[in-house]
């Protein structure tokens, strides 16, 4: 699966709704789905699922799949891994905006929602995945084209890694969250 850049306030405010954003998120760690399936996941009503897949179907982010086997269940899977957004672009409505806004929000609170069960399954981990396990923070002085470069050769990195664990046995799901924003300039 590739990446999908999201150019317009509209495309990213069709993931701004959490039922939504969390079925993709399902679909792109999981692999296919029926609407069902997914009704029962996150307990709503298959037509809540529906309609919320047929939005996400819209705007590009799933799409409908034949399964061998189930000539009349639909199923539906993630068209990208990833989704990307430049802020000034999708930033010049004030809709794009408030998208953008809730979209650094929601992934704050994945942070903040891994750093909870890591503290709650720690004392059932393997000492290995206890150390590996972390957060850090740094502070450094970069310019924006620095920050740009960052982040291509960590995607690009992620990427080589994932690809060499994906017949490690040992290997898990990880969460990776990542962040980089101006501070204020002192006084």
């Amino acid at each position: 699966m590739s990446e999908r850049e999201v150019h317009s306030g509209e495309e990213l405010k069709a993931l701004t709704h959490p039922l939504r954003v969390r079925m993709l998120a399902v679909l792109r760690a999981d692999g296919p789905a029926t609407a069902t399936e997914l009704a029962r996941l996150f307990a709503t009503d298959t037509g809540a699922t529906s309609y919320h897949l047929r939005k996400l179907a819209q705007y590009g982010f799933v799409e409908e799949i034949a399964v061998d086997g189930h000539p009349r269940a639909r199923h539906w899977q993630a068209v990208h891994a990833t989704t990307t957004w430049k802020n000034t672009e999708v930033g010049a409505t004030p809709e794009g905006r408030t998208a953008a806004d809730w979209m650094r929000r929601r992934q704050a609170g994945i942070l903040q929602a891994d750093v909870e069960s890591f503290e709650q399954l720690q004392d059932t981990l393997p000492p290995e995945w206890i150390d590996a396990a972390g957060i850090g923070d740094l502070l450094v002085k970069l310019s924006a084209e620095s920050v740009n470069k960052l982040w291509e050769r960590f995607y690009s990195h992620v990427e080589e890694l994932k690809a060499r664990d994906a017949d490690n046995a040992e290997a898990r799901r990880v969460s990776v969250v990542v962040a980089g924003f101006p501070r204020p300039e002192a006084s």
